[in-house]
């Protein structure tokens, strides 16, 4: 009987060890392979058949659809450059270069994956709608109140996500460095409502 009970009590704690550890990895998107520029995170293997497990059962669970690598490169970040959180109730300024790409969407997300509500229906720019200066750098000026130039509404919500996607591009698994793929620098000013 007693050993029943031991065996009984050993598969409870089993189960729960499993169980809590993958419930863990599947709600932290705890993924292999990121690649890290700046406060960008992206991960070029999610697009292939050399995808991590992890990686795997966090897509199939949030029916999220990963760009391909044969297509492109995807990226987010949660923090500025100094790591403090995205709040959209700050301004933020999101400034530089891209790497090389024929095209690049940048999109502003809730952090459970929704698009950031706000008054004006605008979630995002794509590299076409992007003003630049003469040197080719851009600045997007991310503010719950309007900004002259680049802006894009945060609608005053908590925190937030920036993703960009950049499609047709050599950016990916080989990319090691910042200096092989300049990734825009992430700002955050304490002018908050």
């Amino acid at each position: 009987m007693r050993l029943l009970i031991g065996l009984l009590l050993s598969f409870v704690v089993a189960a729960g060890i499993g169980l809590g550890s993958t419930w863990y990895a599947l709600t932290q998107n705890l993924s292999f392979g990121a690649l890290e520029l700046g406060a960008w995170r992206g991960f070029p293997r999610n697009g292939t058949v050399a995808i991590d497990p992890y990686a795997r059962a966090v897509i199939a669970r949030n029916g999220e659809l990963p760009v391909g690598s044969g297509d492109g490169v995807a990226f987010t970040a949660a923090a500025d450059d100094d790591g403090r959180p995205l709040d959209g109730r700050c301004d933020v300024v999101v400034r530089g270069t891209t790497p090389p790409a024929r095209y690049f969407t940048l999109t502003l997300y809730t952090p459970s994956g929704g698009l950031v509500a706000n008054s004006l229906g605008r979630h995002g720019f794509t590299s076409q709608e992007l003003l630049r200066d003469a040197s080719g750098e851009f600045e997007i000026t991310v503010s719950p109140r309007a900004r002259p130039g680049n802006w894009l509404p945060t609608g005053g919500v908590d925190r937030y996500i920036l993703m960009f996607r950049f499609y047709d591009t050599s950016l990916g698994i080989a990319t090691r460095a910042g200096r092989e793929a300049p990734m825009p620098a992430i700002r955050l000013t304490r002018t908050c409502q």
